[in-house]
């Protein structure tokens, strides 16, 4: 890594950190340690970043806030980047620019603030915008896929390219980004609609009750472990089974919500992933329903 710092410190490619514990970065507040981290200060600086790290053959990982991820235990090899610089913000009539680093739950009270409607349901996603394109997050029926009107991206070519709402094929929980992972979310255009500034903040007030009164905000997690199947909702087959307060290590399954697992007293990752694991074998025994995984698991290989 020597020569990576060499190269960050010559160009001024931006900040970077050292021997990270990544339980720091993630939602779960677990994860090995990473060799480095690094914050790139603009495009031109993190493409300059990939190119030698994919010519040096380096691991790497783009991540947002980690909310929707699960590093395992172990050392991870390489490279962690995070694009929190890319955080510029504009706003033109109903449409909204925002660079990919930029917190989704932020620009949504942004958003209602300038009597804008439409994002009110990421209100309580605590995740990037980057992040949140990636996943097509999404709450209350409303996701990602019904608001970007197109993203600014880099190809694995090191070309930035714009794509367009068609051309990202969300569906629910999914979209192109996620097979194709060599490309990155840069920045994104939401298209909005005007709203009456009251009644928006409105929403996101009894949305924010409404989680914590039926969610674990109390500890740490990364909301929703299972995508609803078609026709049925996770938790509450999870309920029925009579799994909630289910422990594994530190590791449990919500008492308040049987679609989270969370880090209840020290857990490791391994707590983590084995009590998601063993749902996920216990829906399909009962319901022969194979409940799909939101998290994705990093460095477990």
């Amino acid at each position: 890594m020597d020569e990576l710092i060499t190269k960050i410190e010559k160009e001024d490619l931006g900040k970077y950190l050292k021997n990270v514990s990544l339980s720091k970065y993630t939602s779960y507040h677990v994860g090995g340690p990473a060799k480095m981290m690094v914050f790139p200060k603009d495009i031109e600086s993190l493409i300059t970043l990939l190119k030698f790290i994919r010519r040096k053959k380096i691991p790497y990982k783009v991540l947002g806030n980690g909310s929707n991820t699960l590093f395992s235990d172990r050392p991870f090899p390489g490279v962690i980047i995070k694009l929190d610089a890319l955080d510029e913000l504009s706003i033109i009539g109903n449409k909204i620019k925002v660079g990919a680093g930029y917190s989704l739950m932020k620009l949504s009270s942004i958003a209602a603030r300038h009597s804008l409607t439409g994002l009110e349901f990421a209100s309580g996603i605590p995740g990037t915008v980057g992040g949140a394109v990636y996943m097509n997050a999404g709450a209350y029926k409303s996701d990602m896929g019904y608001i970007v009107a197109s993203i600014q991206v880099l190809t694995p070519d090191f070309k930035v390219i714009t794509m367009t709402n068609r051309e990202l094929k969300f569906h629910y929980r999914t979209s192109f980004l996620q097979t194709h992972r060599d490309y990155i979310c840069l920045e994104a255009t939401l298209k909005l609609q005007k709203g009456k500034k009251d009644a928006i903040e409105e929403v996101n007030k009894e949305r924010r009750q409404r989680r914590l009164l039926t969610q674990p905000l109390e500890y740490p997690s990364a909301g929703s472990v299972f995508r609803n199947p078609e026709g049925a909702f996770a938790g509450q087959l999870i309920e029925e089974l009579g799994l909630k307060g289910l422990q594994k290590g530190g590791a449990q399954i919500s008492e308040k919500h049987a679609n989270f697992i969370i880090n209840k007293d020290h857990a490791t990752a391994q707590d983590i992933k084995d009590l998601i694991e063993f749902t996920k074998d216990a829906v399909k025994e009962r319901y022969q329903i194979d409940l799909k995984i939101e998290q994705e698991f990093v460095n477990w290989e």
